[in-house]
């Protein structure tokens, strides 16, 4: 226990610390109130001119002019569509970045927004409306009213801000990699290198003002599956001639469920195996020789996926060869899980409770969605979080999900992630480069 005559010097260094945290947020948050209707009318535009992946070239001009008028450096043109603005404070320090991904879905808007999209592509060979169903367009509009209000500051910051506008994190069609793979890929994290780097995802689905995070695990790692059955065709009404493939990929459909439940040890992490689609033959009384069916893996540790993919080899393989038949497994690993490093998301989480109110900040459950900002954090510490963007009044059941044509999020969230976003920036930089109070 520490003498009394020391607790006084204590609570010094303590008021001292808080109150160099809390020296900027005044600023930061009148910044931000300024810059609201901005941000907001941003998100607008670019939610009534959404693009795919790849495609983002309106999007990413808008986003450069942008970072020029402030005077930040820019590159353009990186991994096909992104920008990438570096802002360096007036003082050393290391280097933070922050993320968000500009491309929309193949989805036909149905709300009736005074800016809903009417814009139509072609994605996989068939027309289709092109909407920002995952709320993208609001993530690029946040960091550009990050970016303007760090400008500003740049004198008191002590190190540099990269700001990354990347494409494609829905995919590319036609194309097996994502847009944050191509930045990395590209050296985004390079030159200067990035010490840390931080990412927000609007929810519309989680309560207007209100933030969610989750150290580690937090997004699932995503794998493509393929399996094709080779049997042997005959007549429907003769299919003691057959090898039959369907009945065969029904059985390796149910042995597949058994992975999940028997052999993964679900008090570690869950995992699913999912089948989404299966085809095979053209007419009700011909016995196809061949059956393809594809699916959806999602884990959360590299343990699991290890012994999913066996088991799935395993499973469908030694099945077929009971029928009679043969069957080809093929598993392509897409996303790696979006893994929140552990010490950094402790660092950093006063700030988002000094920003939204503890009250209002906690932790989300697993999520088996994914998200390719987990290629960002496969080289450097990085921490992703959830911006509530849900109106008040609604519920979770009533609410639209993502990836949905009735998709809606509340604008008045923007705010609280503008000053989320900016204030992570600078307590990283700031706590990055403090010595420790002693105590």
């Amino acid at each position: 226990m520490l003498p009394k005559v020391f607790l006084p010097v204590l609570f010094v260094f303590i008021a001292a610390e808080a109150s160099a945290q809390n020296k900027w947020q005044p600023k930061v948050d009148a910044a931000a109130a300024t810059l609201e209707q901005k941000v907001i009318g941003w998100r607008r535009d670019f939610h009534a001119n959404p693009e795919l992946g790849n495609q983002e070239k309106r999007t990413a001009g808008i986003v450069a002019a942008h970072l020029k008028s402030l005077g930040i450096d820019v590159q353009e043109q990186v991994a096909v569509t992104g920008v990438v603005g570096i802002l360096k404070g007036g003082k050393p320090g290391p280097v933070v970045a922050l993320r968000a991904d500009m491309d929309a879905l193949p989805v036909t808007e149905r709300g009736n927004l005074p800016f809903k999209s009417t814009v139509k592509a072609n994605f996989n060979n068939q027309e289709t409306g092109v909407m920002h169903a995952c709320g993208h367009d609001a993530h690029v509009a946040i960091l550009m009213g990050v970016a303007e209000i760090l400008a500003g500051m740049r004198n008191d910051i002590a190190g540099t801000v990269k700001f990354i506008f990347q494409p494609a994190e829905e995919g590319i069609s036609g194309l097996d990699t994502y847009g944050a793979k191509q930045m990395v890929e590209q050296g985004v994290l390079k030159n200067p290198d990035v010490s840390a780097i931080f990412g927000l995802h609007i929810s519309s689905i989680t309560p207007v003002g209100s933030l969610t995070y989750r150290p580690g695990p937090t997004m699932a790692a995503v794998d493509e599956l393929k399996i094709t059955v080779h049997g042997k065709q005959s007549h429907g009404a003769r299919p003691w001639t057959s090898i039959d493939p369907i009945v065969t990929s029904a059985q390796i459909i149910s042995g597949l469920q058994a992975i999940i439940s028997r052999n993964v040890d679900i008090t570690k992490n869950p995992a699913v195996v999912s089948i989404g689609a299966i085809h095979g033959g053209i007419r009700q009384n011909i016995i196809p020789e061949k059956v393809e069916m594809i699916g959806t893996i999602r884990t959360y540790n590299n343990e699991h996926q290890q012994l999913i993919h066996k088991r799935i080899g395993e499973v469908a393989k030694n099945i077929a060869v009971s029928a009679g038949a043969t069957a080809d497994v093929d598993i392509d690993i897409l996303y790696p899980v979006t893994n929140n490093d552990t010490a950094l998301t402790l660092k950093m989480l006063p700030t988002l409770q000094r920003v939204a109110g503890a009250e209002k900040v906690s932790i989300v459950e697993l999520q088996t969605g994914a998200e390719d900002f987990s290629f960002y954090q496969q080289k450097v510490p990085g921490m992703f979080y959830f911006l509530g963007a849900m109106p008040k009044g609604v519920s979770t059941e009533q609410a639209a999900p993502h990836h949905t044509p009735d998709f809606f999020i509340d604008e008045s969230s923007f705010i609280l992630g503008v000053r989320s976003l900016t204030s992570l920036a600078l307590d990283y930089l700031q706590k990055a480069g403090e010595k420790p109070v002693r105590r």
